[in-house]
């Protein structure tokens, strides 16, 4: 993945009991196929995406199937409090509880306070401030209070927190993009009580689709918000 607190994860999958895996904006499943090659278990690892065939096209892609590579899906759109519903973050009473059976998930609730490592790459940036506001509150809700469970990911980020416009292909896209320290202001304050979490985020020069182009590459926000 790139990411500085992979091998966090890596970790979780080896050494936890139980330990959950969940990729929001999953698309094919690649990042879960990944951490499932470096050591995670595939039965405890979760995609989900607004589109179910992408899933699929992930099994034809890689030429798997739910009996070859046993992870769950769960599909629908993570606004819809339906599928995912803003909680509080889980209090350390519930460190040990039993896990949520994964098998035939329709939502992304049940896994309230249980999932030990959320990815979440290229997705934050798609949505307005309170939007990425409302999904960092849905996502704090699913992780785990056991120490060391852990939220990451890579985004489109800034200098300065604001509107961010990009053009490709041609085509204008007005973005809104955090930089690192209200990145680590929202997580650490505003999600989370202050001295809950420890955040770490930093700006990369990236080039998000624009390789080989003459398009200014926007800077990368690489990140991670782990429990206390």
């Amino acid at each position: 993945m790139g990411l500085p607190a992979y091998q966090q994860v890596v970790r979780i999958g080896r050494e936890r009991k139980n330990p959950i895996f969940l990729d929001i904006g999953c698309c094919f499943g690649n990042s879960i196929r990944e951490v499932v090659v470096d050591g995670f278990p595939a039965a405890q690892a979760i995609g989900s995406d607004l589109h179910s065939e992408l899933w699929d096209l992930g099994h034809e892609l890689f030429k798997s199937s739910p009996e070859t590579f046993p992870a769950h899906f769960v599909g629908g759109d993570a606004f819809d409090p339906e599928i995912l519903a803003v909680a509080p973050p889980a209090s350390v009473q519930t460190i040990g509880a039993p896990s949520p059976n994964l098998n035939n998930l329709t939502s992304l609730n049940p896994l309230r306070g249980c999932v030990s490592a959320i990815h979440a790459t290229s997705f934050f940036h798609l949505f307005k401030e309170d939007k990425q506001l409302h999904m960092a509150r849905a996502l704090a809700g699913l992780l785990s209070a056991e120490p060391g469970s852990v939220i990451l990911g890579a985004h489109i980020g800034a200098q300065e927190k604001g509107s961010v416009k990009q053009v490709y292909n041609d085509v204008k896209i007005d973005m809104f993009a955090h930089n690192p320290e209200s990145w680590i202001a929202m997580w650490d304050g505003e999600i989370f009580e202050k001295g809950m979490v420890k955040v770490e985020a930093e700006l990369r020069e990236e080039t998000y689709g624009a390789a080989g182009r003459n398009e200014r590459c926007p800077l990368g926000l690489f990140w991670s918000v782990t429990r206390l």
